[in-house]
C-alpha cells in the first residue's frame, strides 16, 4: 500500500520472523533497508525503506503462499522460477529463511512463504 502511494517509508509491527524475511528482501535489492523502532508504551516495530527505480516501486507484487490454514512445501525440484527468473520465493528451510536461488544452492527446500516480483 505504502509503494502504490509512492512513500518512502512504511511501518509493521515486529517479529523474528518478519526480521528474517526483511533481510532477504534486503539482501536481493527489493528494499533498501529496514531498523526496529521501540516507542515507550507501543509495541516494537520495523520501519521499512521502500526502494524505487525510475519512480516505480522494486516490488510490484509481493503474495503469500503458504498460510496458516494451508501450509505449502517444496522441495528443491519443485522450485520453480518466479516471472522467468525476475522475482523471488522466499522459503523458510531447516538453514534459515532464504530466497529460492540461495536454497537450490543450499540443497535444501522448505515452507514457501512469499513470492515477490
Amino acid at each position: 500500500n505504502a509503494a502504490m502511494r509512492g512513500r518512502s517509508k512504511c511501518s509493521t509491527p515486529a517479529s523474528k520472523m518478519r526480521a528474517r524475511v526483511l533481510d532477504v528482501l534486503a539482501e536481493e535489492g527489493y528494499i533498501r533497508g529496514y531498523q526496529l523502532v521501540q516507542k515507550p508504551g507501543a509495541f516494537p516495530e520495523f520501519e521499512i525503506e521502500l526502494k524505487y527505480f525510475d519512480g516505480q516501486p522494486v516490488i510490484v507484487e509481493i503474495s503469500r503462499v503458504s498460510k496458516p490454514g494451508r501450509r505449502v512445501y517444496s522441495s528443491i525440484k519443485d522450485l520453480k522460477p518466479i516471472k522467468n527468473g525476475l522475482g523471488i520465493s522466499i522459503l523458510s528451510t531447516p538453514k534459515g529463511v532464504m530466497s529460492d536461488t540461495a536454497a537450490r544452492d543450499a540443497n535444501v527446500g522448505g515452507e514457501v512463504l512469499c513470492r515477490v516480483y
